[in-house]
């Protein structure tokens, strides 16, 4: 069984186990119906496309040549991405709560971006915003406590960190670009 094929069959046994949620309904019994029919309904059409997708993909990888070659690396492709896609979202997950960080409420968005909406519309406006000048930030980063600083530290450690890693993504190399060779 292709590895397609398989991750979409693990996807679908994945929504089959979510369906079973209940929303606001008050009577259980026909809740458990409901949930019992969709699982069916879905088992019977994951069921039915699993062969259609296994027969697609290998009929495509058949075919050879560019189109054969661009199925097997999606293909090989499929397994890695869903497993660093999990990582990176388990990761997320612990960042969010060791930081212990809240999404913002709609008051804050709409206080935030306001100001931005009122320049937007009237640009002379722009003096009202309050823009913090040259003196208040040296004065604030002089007056900032270690537990600051290092937060701020940290901070641009990752970003030069995530920046790093996106250009030896961009590069395809560690160091350097690659050029065409020298002609002799």
């Amino acid at each position: 069984m292709p590895a397609a094929t398989r991750a979409v069959l693990r996807q679908s046994q994945f929504l089959a186990r979510r369906t079973a949620v209940r929303h606001a309904s008050t009577n259980a019994e026909k809740a458990g119906q409901a949930a019992s029919k969709a699982q069916e309904g879905l088992s019977k059409a994951t069921a039915a496309a699993g062969p259609a997708i296994s027969n697609a993909a290998s009929a495509l990888r058949k075919v050879g040549g560019p189109v054969g070659k661009v199925v097997s690396f999606v293909d090989s492709m499929i397994p890695p991405t869903l497993y660093y896609s999990k990582v990176g979202l388990e990761l997320g997950k612990l960042v969010f709560r060791g930081q212990n960080m809240t999404p913002p409420t709609l008051a804050t968005f709409q206080s935030y971006f306001q100001p931005l909406i009122n320049v937007a519309r009237n640009p002379a406006a722009i003096k009202s915003l309050n823009l913090p000048s040259t003196q208040n930030f040296l004065a604030r980063a002089r007056n900032a406590s270690p537990k600051e600083l290092a937060l701020v530290g940290v901070t641009a450690a990752e970003v030069l960190g995530f920046f790093t890693v996106g250009e030896m993504i961009g590069r395809m190399n560690l160091v350097g670009y690659r050029g065409e060779a020298p002609h002799h």
